[in-house]
């Protein structure tokens, strides 16, 4: 392994290990509290332009296999974690975790404090890094990471965002079987991609929808006139990367796709767009939200359920005044999930699909299915 130099924003400066990529790269470090499937949080587009601390200590063993990726590739500027299992022990691995991170041009570091960073972040909040295999000097990572656009003036959604539009229709993985199941579908949705997890377009689909993916620079005039046409029965709306309030073009035109009707979905990023298409800006949270066991209270049913998160933003209270809260955070009472008091519209903040994570929430799925196919709830 090769020493690794890492400079925070707050200016610690640590010397580590690493393993994967080499090279010099800088992104903003959050922590991540899953205690399995470091894989699928590695592939989630939505930490673009981010570092995950991983407070599991033990990070590499299983390997990594093709069923796991929850995209076409790893999106994040890197992980941090306390040992580094370099020899898979699991029969469904293809590669290792450093080989892996190595053909995606993603860094991996290891033999640090991950508690203490954990700790750094909670109490100082998530804050700006570089770590280079190639620089080794304090100040001069100090330049290169004032020099550097902070994560919040970057738009992330183009790179993650699919080019051209496509079909999904395969259902959640069956590992009796050790393939997708191909649920038999009732309507077409159309699902906007600004970073969408594989797992997500599983579920919609495992629901009982054919599911299209389209690009985040769409059309809307088109989607209403196909919605209008009776093709396709909504549209979702995915998570991703980055601050909502820099994709200004996207918030328009979901406020045409609102003005005409259209049943809407939403999920994580998708949820925080329709806030801002409404008018309620998004905020900060300090340390956000990270990992694969945060419980949320279901406002309807009164039950408790343990979800995936992955998010650094939130929609205001505020926003009361026009939706209904159908979800909570039990952790900081943050909204988790919102329906709208007029128009056919729903979101969730958390992640439904649950991967990793328990499949409980995953019941939000066949709701929006019946919406689409035009049953009433």
């Amino acid at each position: 392994m090769k020493k690794v130099y890492l400079y925070f924003a707050n200016g610690l400066f640590l010397e580590a290990k690493s393993f994967g990529a080499s090279g010099t790269s800088v992104g903003e470090i959050v922590f991540n509290t899953s205690m399995s499937g470091y894989q699928e949080i590695v592939t989630d587009p939505s930490y673009a332009g981010q570092f995950v601390t991983f407070t599991m200590p033990e990070i590499g063993i299983v390997g990594t296999n093709e069923q796991d990726m929850e995209s076409r590739g790893a999106f994040c500027k890197g992980i941090l974690v306390k040992r580094y299992n370099d020899t898979p022990s699991n029969f469904r691995s293809q590669e290792s975790l450093s080989e892996f991170l190595e053909r995606h041009g993603v860094m991996g570091i290891t033999e640090i404090d991950t508690r203490y960073l954990t700790k750094m972040v909670r109490q100082e909040g998530a804050m700006m890094m570089v770590a280079s295999t190639e620089v080794s000097q304090k100040e001069e990572l100090q330049k290169i990471l004032q020099s550097s656009p902070h994560i919040q003036e970057i738009n992330y959604i183009d790179e993650v965002s699919t080019k051209e539009p496509y079909l999904h229709d395969k259902g959640f993985f069956d590992f009796e079987e050790m393939d997708y199941t191909k649920p038999q579908t009732k309507k077409k949705i159309l699902a906007v991609d600004f970073g969408i997890k594989r797992n997500i377009l599983n579920g919609l689909v495992q629901a009982g929808l054919l599911v299209e993916v389209i690009p985040n620079d769409f059309d809307p005039k088109s989607v209403i006139e196909r919605y209008k046409q009776g093709e396709i029965g909504g549209v979702f709306l995915s998570n991703g990367p980055g601050d909502p309030a820099v994709l200004e073009k996207e918030v328009a035109s979901i406020k045409e796709l609102m003005s005409a009707g259209v049943p809407l979905f939403a999920i994580c990023l998708g949820h925080q767009l329709l806030a801002l298409a409404h008018g309620y800006p998004t905020y900060k949270l300090k340390f956000g939200h990270h990992g694969g066991n945060h419980p949320v209270k279901n406002l309807l049913s009164g039950e408790v359920e343990i979800t995936a998160q992955n998010h650094n933003y939130s929609v205001p209270d505020e926003i009361e005044e026009i939706a209904e809260v159908t979800y909570r955070n039990l952790f900081d009472g943050t909204i988790e999930g919102l329906k709208y008091k007029e128009g056919v519209i729903y979101s969730v903040q958390h992640h439904p699909e649950a991967s990793p994570g328990p499949k409980e929430a995953s019941s939000i799925f066949k709701i929006f299915a019946k919406i689409a196919c035009g049953e009433r709830i």
